[in-house]
């Protein structure tokens, strides 16, 4: 049989690329390509006082597993987490989400005394549900100066997923910011949504991920990745078959690439 218009060599070269992608993984450290942002971060005095603001339990560990263990590289004096779960949640779960949350946390270096969760009425976990602006940011805003945050992280406009409750975290950080409330010095990445190609080729996202323009960029080792699911996997109660494949083959497992507002 003929070997194609390609011929036998590149028969040859894609198996050989896709041993070199993941034999180099291993040996990949982890890195932080930010332009001016992680040069910032790293400078400033007293450390940088992150603040990382999801909308559900499992969040922290499926999309910015990278950004939480990535930061700890900076000049980190706090992580700290934000969620917003209502108890009588979307699937009835929320004391259940809670406890599994500060699992995960406590897996990804952030103690259980630095997790907020927000159990409010008006902001329930309905992907149907776009939650109220003004009600966000102020709960955000209230957290950010009580502790004295200098980095807040969340999802972009995509939402990564397209959940209208990540979508709503965007849209309250980009009225604080924009409207000039937050405090002086305190900046805001957002975590970059990609096509779904890309969201499932896992680490052969990297050259894409390092070629196109971000203000921060983190890879994890094999080690750190396997801590990332180990997080993961902490969050028992939403293990169905497709967040197993998801952990296989997400890119956010292993690579978060992140935007300054």
């Amino acid at each position: 049989m003929a070997p194609g218009p390609w011929g036998w060599g590149s028969v040859v070269a894609v198996p050989v690329l896709l041993a070199l992608l993941f034999g180099g993984a291993r040996h990949l450290q982890r890195l932080t390509v930010a332009g001016g942002a992680s040069a910032d971060l790293r400078g400033r005095a007293g450390g940088v006082r992150a603040l990382l603001v999801t909308a559900h339990p499992d969040d922290e560990a499926m999309f910015f597993a990278p950004t939480v263990l990535g930061l700890a590289n900076l000049n980190l004096s706090l992580m700290t987490l934000l969620c917003f779960l209502l108890s009588g949640n979307y699937y009835k779960q929320g004391e259940i989400r809670k406890k599994e949350l500060e699992q995960s946390c406590l897996l990804l270096g952030i103690p259980a005394s630095n997790v907020t969760v927000i159990d409010h009425r008006d902001l329930p976990d309905n992907p149907a549900v776009e939650w109220d602006t003004q009600l966000l940011a102020a709960f955000v805003l209230k957290h950010i100066e009580a502790n004295n945050i200098n980095l807040v992280v969340t999802f972009d406009a995509g939402g990564v997923s397209g959940h209208a409750n990540h979508i709503s975290l965007y849209t309250a950080l980009r009225y604080l910011h924009s409207e000039r409330k937050l405090p002086e010095g305190c900046r805001v990445l957002v975590l970059e949504s990609v096509s779904i190609f890309r969201k499932y080729i896992s680490i052969l996202d990297v050259p894409i991920s390092y070629l196109l323009p971000s203000d921060a960029l983190f890879i994890l080792t094999e080690e750190e990745t396997e801590q990332a699911k180990r997080a993961m996997r902490c969050h028992r109660s939403q293990l169905l078959w497709f967040r197993h494949i998801y952990m296989l083959f997400s890119r956010y497992m292993v690579i978060n690439s992140l935007r300054l507002l």
